[in-house]
């Protein structure tokens, strides 16, 4: 088993920034395929950006350019660094892990990862 906690979150104000961290235990994850979820209540959890073991990445359109995902090894740590962040970047952001080691593709779906995090809360004030 995989345990992932999240930190960083908190209240920014618009145009601010921000740093997630979602440090794992359980095991090394130096070879997942790593995400970032975000959540509105109401709404469907939606793919932010993902990490493969070579340091690829992927991100949702919405972020592009203004997100960037990365990870330390050495700690077992995944990043997600939010600048330039406006109202509808408000959520709360889950970090995920997805169980297929030396993995290149990224997946953006919910379910093709199979560790999650509890999920800090990001609030963005306009």
């Amino acid at each position: 088993q995989v345990q992932l906690i999240e930190s960083g979150g908190g209240l920014v104000q618009a145009g601010g920034s921000l740093r997630l961290s979602c440090a794992a235990s359980g095991r090394t994850v130096s070879s997942y395929v790593m995400g970032w979820f975000r959540q509105v209540p109401g709404m469907e959890r939606e793919f932010v950006a993902g990490i493969n073991w070579s340091g690829g990445t992927y991100y949702a359109e919405s972020v592009k350019g203004r997100f960037t995902i990365s990870r330390d090894n050495a700690k077992n740590t995944v990043y997600l660094q939010m600048n330039s962040l406006n109202a509808e970047d408000t959520a709360v952001y889950y970090c995920a892990a997805e169980d297929s080691s030396w993995a290149s593709t990224i997946p953006s779906g919910r379910l093709d990862y199979d560790f999650w995090g509890q999920g800090t809360q990001v609030t963005v004030s306009s």
